[in-house]
C-alpha cells in the first residue's frame, strides 16, 4: 500500500512563525487482509480446539452452516413428521430447485424484515417449540468440580466467626492462589478491605485469622513461602526424632538443604548418612502445591488429539489429515435464496438494502471462513508431507537416532511458505505413528559437526547426555566439565557451555543438585 505525505517545517522567531520548507515522502506499508489474519489465527489452532472454534463460528454466522448438522435436522424433520415443502415428483427440494419469485420474496426477505421489527429479537418461543414433554424428561446430572477455593471456604462454618470477621476470612481465602500460597502482603488485604468491602481492620487481626485457615485443610495452606508450607505439614505429622530433625532443617539450614549441602547439615546437627536419608526422604513426600490437588484439568490438555496419522505400508509411509481437520461446511441456502429475491424483486426500499447488505456482510464471512478452512488444510498436509519426506528414515525405523538436523528455514523453502507460517503449523501439532505420537516440534533440531565432518541432530547430543547422565554413580554425579570430554571421545564436538544448555533444556539440574547418598 502506498502513501503519499507532505512535512512541514517550522521554526520560531521573534516576529512569528515561519514555513522553511517541505517535501513529499513516499513510503511502502504492508497490510494484512481480514482474510489472511483469519487463516493465520486457525493455523495456530490444534484439532483438539477447531471443533469449538467453528461451533462459534456457526453460532455468530446464520449464513454458514455444517452439513452433518443440517443433515441431522433434515432427518429429524422426516422421522417426527414435520411439514416439507415438496417438489412435483413428490421429494423435498435439493440445491438446484430454487423457490419462485413470489414466494422466494414473500418467505424470505419479506419474513427477515418483519423479524426485524419483533421485539423477541426473531424468535418465536412456545410449546410448539419446547415441546409438551420437555419438563418430564431425565436430565443426566453434570458431574460437579469442587475447586480448592470452595473447599477451603467450606471449612469456614468450622470458624466462630460474626458477619465482620466472616468477610475477612473470605478475602484473605480469595488471596490464594492455586497452589494455596497467599500471594498479597498484609497490608495490602487491609487496603482491599477497605477500599472494596469499607471493612476497617488492622494486621492483627489480618494475622489472627490467617493463623486459623492455616489449621484448614489441605496442610500447608496460606503461607507466603514454600519454607512456611513444609513447615506447616510437618506439625501435623507425629512428632518423633526425624520429623523433628526435619522441621530443623528446614527452619534453620533450608538454604543449605535446597543446594544439597549435606556435609554441613551433617555437621551442624550430628546426624549420620541414614539419619540423613530418613529426614530426607520425610522431606520429599511433603507436598510443595498443597492446593494444586483440586486444580480441574482443562479438557484439551488431559489428553492428545492427534492432527496427523502416518502409516508405513510396506516401507512407504503414507500421510493422512485427522478427518476433523476438514469439516462438511457449506452456504446457508436460505441466504442464498434471500439474495436471488431482492435481485428479481422490483420494489427495492431503503429497509430492504439494509437487510440485504447485512445478508451480504454474513455470506461474505462464511466464503471468507470456509475458504479459509480449506486452506488450512492445504497448508498442514504440504507441511506435514515435507516433514515426512525430509525426516524419511525415522518414520521408517523409528529410530531416533536417524533423525536429521532441521530447522523451521528447510520446511519454509521446501514448502515455499513463510517461516512464520510454518512456525505457526508446527506449533501444538502432533503426529501420530506406529511409535508413538509426537510433536511436531519434536523433529526440529540444529545441527551438530562431528570431528569427521559429518552433521547429526542436537537431539542425539541430548539423548546421549541423557543416558550419561541417567548411568552415573549419584554419589559422585558427572560434573558438565566431564559430560563434555565424554562426548568429546565419542567424537562430539561440543563445548562446556553447549553442554550446560543442553542439560537445562533437558531440564537435569546440575551435578550438585543431583548427588544423593
Amino acid at each position: 500500500m502506498l502513501f503519499c505525505g507532505f512535512k512541514f517545517y517550522f521554526c520560531i522567531n521573534g516576529y512569528g512563525i515561519s514555513m522553511l520548507r517541505q517535501s513529499n515522502q513516499q513510503r511502502l506499508l504492508q497490510k494484512l487482509s481480514p482474510q489472511q489474519i483469519q487463516l493465520m489465527k486457525l493455523l495456530q489452532i490444534p484439532t483438539a480446539n477447531l471443533e469449538e472454534r467453528i461451533k462459534e463460528e456457526l453460532e455468530e454466522n446464520p449464513a454458514l452452516e455444517s452439513e452433518i448438522e443440517n443433515n441431522n435436522t433434515e432427518q429429524d424433520n422426516y422421522e417426527l413428521g414435520e411439514a416439507t415443502v415438496e417438489g412435483e415428483d413428490g421429494e423435498a427440494p435439493g440445491d438446484d430447485v430454487e423457490l419462485s419469485d413470489d414466494s422466494a420474496e414473500k418467505i424470505d426477505l419479506d419474513d427477515f424484515l418483519r423479524r426485524e421489527d419483533d421485539d423477541s429479537g426473531g424468535y418465536e418461543y412456545g410449546d410448539d417449540y419446547y415441546g409438551a414433554n420437555d419438563t418430564d424428561k431425565h436430565v443426566t446430572p453434570a458431574r460437579v468440580e469442587t475447586s480448592f477455593h470452595d473447599h477451603v471456604l467450606d471449612q469456614l462454618g468450622m470458624l466462630e466467626l460474626d458477619e465482620r470477621r466472616h468477610r475477612i476470612a473470605e478475602q484473605i481465602i480469595g488471596s490464594l492462589d492455586e497452589d494455596g500460597y497467599l500471594r498479597r502482603e498484609i497490608t495490602s488485604i487491609v487496603d482491599d478491605l477497605a477500599f472494596g468491602q469499607n471493612i476497617d481492620t488492622n494486621a492483627e487481626e489480618i494475622t489472627a485469622l490467617i493463623q486459623q485457615i492455616q489449621q484448614f485443610d489441605p496442610p500447608g495452606i496460606c503461607v507466603w513461602t514454600l519454607q512456611e508450607c513444609l513447615l506447616l505439614q510437618l506439625k501435623r505429622m507425629n512428632q518423633a526424632k526425624p520429623v523433628r530433625d526435619a522441621a530443623e532443617i528446614l527452619d534453620k539450614y533450608f538454604n543449605e538443604f535446597i543446594k544439597k549441602h549435606y556435609d554441613k547439615i551433617q555437621k551442624h546437627l550430628a546426624l549420620n548418612n541414614d539419619d540423613l536419608k530418613n529426614v530426607i526422604n520425610i522431606i520429599i513426600k511433603l507436598n510443595p502445591k498443597p492446593g494444586a490437588a483440586f486444580a480441574v484439568l482443562n479438557k484439551a490438555e488431559s489428553y492428545i488429539i492427534p492432527d496427523f496419522f502416518v502409516f508405513n505400508n510396506n516401507g512407504i509411509p503414507e500421510l493422512s489429515l485427522n478427518s476433523k481437520n476438514a469439516p462438511e461446511l457449506r452456504i446457508s441456502e436460505g441466504y442464498k435464496d434471500m439474495m436471488r429475491a431482492y435481485e428479481r424483486g422490483e420494489k427495492k426500499d431503503k429497509r430492504q438494502k439494509e437487510a440485504v447488505i447485512f445478508i451480504k456482510q454474513k455470506l461474505d464471512s462464511a466464503k471468507w471462513f470456509i475458504d479459509a478452512i480449506k486452506q488450512r488444510q492445504h497448508t498442514l498436509l504440504h507441511t506435514m508431507q515435507a516433514i515426512l519426506d525430509f525426516q524419511r528414515e525415522f518414520f521408517i525405523s523409528g529410530d531416533e537416532t536417524m533423525l536429521k538436523p532441521m530447522i523451521l528455514k528447510d520446511i519454509a523453502q521446501m514448502t515455499s511458505l513463510d517461516v512464520s507460517t510454518v512456525s505457526r503449523v508446527a506449533n501444538s501439532k502432533y503426529v501420530q505413528t506406529e511409535y508413538g505420537t509426537y510433536k511436531l516440534k519434536y523433529f526440529f533440531s540444529e545441527a551438530l559437526q562431528t570431528e569427521s565432518g559429518e552433521e547429526v541432530s542436537t537431539r542425539e547430543v541430548k539423548n546421549i547426555l541423557n543416558e550419561l547422565i541417567g548411568g552415573e554413580n549419584k554419589r559422585k554425579p558427572l560434573s558438565d566439565e566431564h559430560l563434555t570430554e565424554l562426548l568429546q571421545e565419542k567424537g562430539y564436538n561440543i563445548a562446556r557451555r553447549t553442554v550446560a544448555k543442553y542439560r537445562e533444556q533437558l531440564f537435569i539440574p546440575v551435578a550438585r543438585l543431583r548427588k544423593e547418598l
